[in-house]
Formats: structure tokens, C-alpha cells, sequence
């Protein structure tokens, strides 16, 4: 039986895990702007801007988005120390508190990592924080539906479903190798690359997707060509995979909006990257693609719970 001081203290964590998980989605957001930006997305002369951010010593460019980032990255951490008591304090909440640890731990990891995180040469650097910020938002919400006042009773996860999400899990780190390796105009058709639809040989040992930078791979580079196609055909299992699951959910005899919104987010993000693709690379469309990715973590956090 809840008492009701913990009851209380139940609702404040949750209303603190949304607004965690707000900040961190404004934070992916941000973050992917400020870095997909100053790889020239949204200049003139691209693809030409591309290599620049490689090629040549870097000015620290501090503008309102990057005042924003580093404003709301803080405030993220200040919360999740507060979040984190709130659970921890005795009588321990144990449902939030595992995720609030883990949540927090990702936060101190990514703010150490920040150090290195100048040099847009390091790919495993830039790999680190595009995956740790995509998590920042599914331990966020990981921790809202820890903290429900009601939880329904949990449910077992179809084998599809469960393959589903490895897929999905498979489709954006393969995504996030991509953002950080610079390798985005190593494809520039859809839906295959340059007739071909899988890896080939010379592709896979093309691939060293955490070598250093010195240049920004461009239009038929093998190795970034073979990471685009791990990404498209993972999407494509993913969507296959998680949309059955999502429509078995929505024939459930009691159907929550998490399966309709997770058959929404995977049309979204696959109309999105068909977008950035034949649409010669735009800014807000990749940036968008990255905010989607991360609500679609987080919906199917949801669905595994429940």
C-alpha cells in the first residue's frame, strides 16, 4: 500500500522525469542543429562547405543555439541530481529509482565526455553523444513510466516485437555512425545507392567508422556508402518488424495510443530520410530525423513496458 507522503513524492518525480524528458529532446534537437549546421547543411556552396569543418582549424562558435544547448544540457543535470534524491531518499521508490540512476550516469558520462567533444574528428567522440543523447530521452521516459501512479500489469513482449526494437537499436547507432563519421553525402540517391542495395565486399572493408577525420568522404565512398545501406535495409526491418507489432497492439481488445503513435513516428522518420535524401540534404528535415528517432526510442520504450 502507497502511502500517501509517497504518493506525493511519486507525482513530483514523474512531473520532473517529463520536464527531464522535454529538456533532453530539446537538448538531441539542438545538438543535432549545431552540428549538422556547421557541417554546412544549410550553406550555399554545398557540398563544397562540407569538408571544410574538417579540412580547416575551427573558430568555437558560440550563437543562442549553442548558448540554449549548454543552457538546457545544465539544467538536465541540475533536475536529474534532484530526480535522483527524490527516488533514492528513504522509503526508496525502486520502480523510478533504477532508471534515475541510470539516467544520471549517462548525463555525468556525457558531460565528461564533453572535453573531447571540440574536435569534430573524433568520430567515436561524435558517435558517444548522438547515441548518449538519443538515451538521454528514453531514461527520461523510462522514468515516467516507472513513476505512474497506476501502472498497468506488465505485459510479455512479443518475439517480434522484441526483434523489432534490436533492429531499431541496430538502425540508429548504424544512423549515429553515419552523423559522426561525416558520411552523409557518401549516398545521393534513394532508395539504393548507385544500384546497389547491400553491402558489398569492397564495403565492408571500406568501413572504419571510427577512424580519425581528415577529410569529409564524398559521393561514392565505399565505406559510406555500406553504412547507408546497414541503415536503410535496418530501417526496412525495423518498419516491418514494429509495424506488425504496432498494428497486433492496435487489435488488442484494450488498445493504448502508443501503438498508433509508434506507426506514425515510423512513417515519419522514413518519409523524413527518403526527404533528405531526394531533397539534396536540407537542414531541418536531418535535424528532424534525429528528434524522431528519439521519440520513436522512447514510444517503444513504452510498448515493451506495457
Amino acid at each position: 500500500m502507497i502511502e500517501n507522503d509517497d504518493r506525493q513524492r511519486l507525482r513530483r518525480v514523474r512531473t520532473l522525469a517529463l520536464l527531464l524528458t522535454g529538456l533532453s529532446l530539446l537538448v538531441v534537437v539542438l545538438s543535432a542543429y549545431l552540428r549538422l549546421d556547421g557541417a554546412g547543411l544549410a550553406c550555399a556552396d554545398w557540398p563544397a562547405c562540407y569538408g571544410k569543418l574538417l579540412s580547416e582549424p575551427q573558430e568555437p562558435r558560440y550563437g543562442v543555439a549553442r548558448l540554449l544547448h549548454r543552457t538546457f544540457a545544465s539544467l538536465s543535470l541540475l533536475l536529474a541530481c534532484f530526480l535522483v534524491w527524490q527516488c533514492r531518499r528513504r522509503p526508496v521508490l525502486a520502480a523510478p529509482a533504477r532508471p534515475a540512476v541510470l539516467l544520471l550516469l549517462l548525463m555525468l558520462s556525457l558531460s565528461a565526455l564533453g572535453i573531447w567533444s571540440s574536435d569534430p574528428r573524433q568520430t567515436l567522440v561524435g558517435f558517444l553523444n548522438i547515441v548518449g543523447g538519443l538515451g538521454l530521452v528514453t531514461f527520461s521516459w523510462r522514468v515516467v513510466l516507472a513513476s505512474e501512479p497506476h501502472p498497468a500489469p506488465p505485459g510479455k513482449a512479443t518475439a517480434v516485437l522484441r526483434l523489432g526494437a534490436a533492429a531499431l537499436s541496430i538502425t540508429v547507432m548504424v544512423g549515429g555512425l553515419i552523423g559522426a563519421g561525416y558520411a552523409l553525402l557518401a549516398c545521393n540517391t534513394f532508395p539504393s545507392c548507385a544500384g546497389r542495395w547491400w553491402p558489398v565486399a569492397s564495403d565492408w572493408a571500406a568501413m572504419h567508422p571510427f577512424a580519425t577525420l581528415h577529410a569529409a568522404p564524398q559521393a561514392a565512398d565505399t565505406g559510406g556508402a555500406g553504412l547507408h545501406l546497414l541503415h536503410r535495409n535496418a530501417a526496412l526491418a525495423t518498419l516491418l518488424m514494429l509495424g506488425a507489432a504496432a498494428i497486433r497492439g492496435l487489435a488488442a481488445s484494450r488498445p493504448s495510443k502508443a501503438p498508433a503513435l509508434l506507426l506514425a513516428l515510423l512513417a515519419g522518420e522514413i518519409a523524413l530520410g527518403s526527404l533528405i535524401v531526394l531533397g539534396d540534404f536540407p537542414l531541418w528535415p536531418a535535424v528532424g530525423h534525429d528528434a524522431g528517432a528519439a521519440l520513436l526510442l522512447a514510444t517503444l520504450a513504452t510498448l515493451l513496458r506495457r
